[in-house]
């Protein structure tokens, strides 16, 4: 079986458009959908493993914004299925705009594997075939370096294109998608090409003269990655870059909220030269393609992103089937300590970006902060100036820093943790009260009067949602820390270093920012302890997720006698 590629990407289907300008004039719209024949409907188009989207439209990248009333008139993301061995299987889900007039409103639909999981197994027998003949230990590590760089490069030529798309995708403001997550996400591949001719093992003496031994990191085989909805192009290249420098194929499943990078990213792939079959996206719902992903018995490794919830499951289910290698970077509920020593105006800042950024929709949100009593008060208020200066709004207005949440389930989700934290008896220093108007948009909300029982101080939120305590010893401060299931970040505010130094050592969890916090750099691991998740991302480590060691003993003169 080849590996499976589509020609061109469509969004199509009449609708109102308009122009958000400043786009490639290589990502168009089209608006006339073609099937295999060139006359197929939008039922008929789908592809499984996409190679090489493309939206066009008169050289112009344009929004489509349509109310609830219009859906079977909303354009229809599909693929043209002309390069593709996947039988269409006529299945879609909605893109939602999160800021439209109705929040229900859909700016386009895009394909799915839902309603045939026999389309998972073309892509993982296209992953299998590419890793068998094409890629895996056929291609050199300095090929597999040079591909990644082009990948690079054509994702900073198109970076206002990718950066608007993933402003579509989740609401985040344009100019930290592009300037950040693309630009992120351009570097880690770029750290990850030039491991990709480093991946070596080591000689080992052993007791002969005449014997001798060595150890080879040989790529572990197909990987199905399930990417989540929050950073959905840094998720993509966290995991696709040591993959691909390792010589690994890939099933990538995006999040059904979140897909439009993706499959943008699936063209440039093309576009690069990778062999077909190496990278395969199936835009899909986790409870299909991520299940049957997990439970494929010819998938190597499964690495997921994602709840403790879902990750468990999918744990389950890879035991169950063939013990396939598993790596997962779960929930946390992070905590923030702010010691009496500490630059209060930089540490309110730190927490400020810590629950704010990416509006609190982050696996290390510093979602709970212990104040030492003796500043408190002074903290307290520096902290609520800090989080009224941000601007939450549309992410296509420069002035945002901070744009909705992802979707009508988790704005509910968020407002129901809002509701209980007032029901248990949490004080509301700022926040708390619904908008007015269209739009996902959760403004910031600070707890004060905290206890270790309520829900908003145990639970991951996965919104803009603080929750502010007091400490008065550096013991009770580690224990209010450290009193979690999770285990992924922390940080401490501290100008005594020895201070700094004792409690980031009893802090658990997998990293521990000191005055600063969430900054991550592909060279630095990344990953949890407790129910935060197993295994490493970025730096050296996660190259030993993509690959299994193999030791070769050589005997090149020792002789047996026989019988011993």
């Amino acid at each position: 079986m080849t590996g499976l590629q589509s020609s061109r990407l469509s969004l199509g289907g009449g609708g109102d458009f308009r122009g958000l300008g400043g786009l490639d004039a290589g990502f168009k719209l089209l608006l006339e959908l073609s099937g295999v024949d060139g006359s197929g409907t939008v039922e008929e188009l789908f592809v499984v493993g996409v190679g090489s989207p493309v939206i066009t439209r008169d050289s112009e990248w344009v929004s489509c914004r349509q109310s609830q009333e219009q859906e079977e008139k909303a354009p229809t993301i599909c693929t043209d299925t002309k390069q593709t061995t996947a039988s269409p299987s006529g299945s879609s889900l909605p893109v939602m705009d999160r800021i439209a007039t109705k929040m229900s409103d859909k700016f386009c639909r895009y394909p799915s594997t839902n309603s045939s999981v026999k389309d998972i197994d073309v892509a993982v027998a296209a992953a299998r075939e590419a890793f068998r003949t094409t890629w895996g230990k056929n291609v050199t590590g300095i090929e597999r370096g040079r591909l990644l760089n082009k990948l690079a490069d054509l994702m900073e030529r198109d970076a206002q294109v990718l950066g608007e798309l993933e402003c579509l995708n989740n609401g985040k403001p344009l100019k930290i998608a592009r300037d950040f997550d693309v630009g992120d996400s351009v570097a880690c591949l770029r750290y990850y090409a030039g491991w990709a001719d480093k991946i070596v093992g080591q000689s080992i003496e052993i007791d002969s003269k005449t014997k001798f031994a060595f150890t080879k990191h040989d790529p572990i085989g197909v990987c199905a990655q399930i990417i989540p909805w929050n950073y959905p192009i840094n998720m993509w290249a966290w995991k696709v870059a040591p993959a691909l420098a390792c010589g690994c194929t890939i099933v990538m499943k995006p999040s059904e909220f979140t897909p439009l990078t993706a499959l943008k990213l699936s063209e440039l792939i093309v576009e690069a030269g990778f062999p077909p079959g190496v990278i395969n996206t199936i835009p899909s719902l986790g409870s299909v393609g991520g299940a049957a992903l997990s439970s494929h018995k010819d998938v190597d490794k499964i690495a997921f992103t994602g709840s403790t919830v879902t990750g468990r499951k999918i744990m389950a289910a890879a035991a169950m089937s063939n013990l396939k290698k598993v790596s997962l970077e779960l929930g946390g509920k992070s905590p923030h300590l702010v010691f009496e020593s500490a630059d209060l105006d930089q540490a309110a800042n730190w927490v400020a970006l810590g629950i704010l950024y990416n509006t609190g929709q982050d696996c290390t949100a510093g979602s709970r902060v212990y104040v030492q009593d003796t500043i408190y008060d002074k903290f307290l208020q520096i902290l609520i100036g800090k989080a009224k200066e941000l601007v939450i709004g549309d992410g296509f207005d420069e002035k945002s820093g901070g744009g909705p949440v992802v979707s009508k389930v988790q704005y509910d989700k968020v407002w129901s943790y809002i509701e209980s934290g007032k029901q248990e008896g949490a004080k509301l220093a700022l926040g708390g009260v619904k908008r007015s108007g269209k739009g996902y948009f959760v403004d910031p909300t600070i707890f004060t009067d905290i206890t270790p029982e309520m829900k908003i101080v145990k639970e991951e939120i996965f919104g803009p949602v603080l929750s502010v305590g007091k400490f008065s010893t550096e013991e009770e401060a580690i224990r209010l820390a450290n009193d979690t299931t999770y285990g992924l970040g922390a940080g401490l505010h501290s100008s005594d270093a020895n201070q700094c130094m004792r409690v980031s050592n009893a802090l658990e969890a997998g990293t521990v920012w000191v005055n600063q916090y969430n900054l991550l750099y592909n060279n630095v691991p990344f990953g949890g302890k407790k129910q935060s998740g197993i295994g490493r991302e970025l730096g050296s480590h996660a190259l030993e997720e993509y690959t299994s060691v193999k030791a070769i003993q050589w005997n090149f003169g020792e002789k047996l006698d026989w019988p011993l």
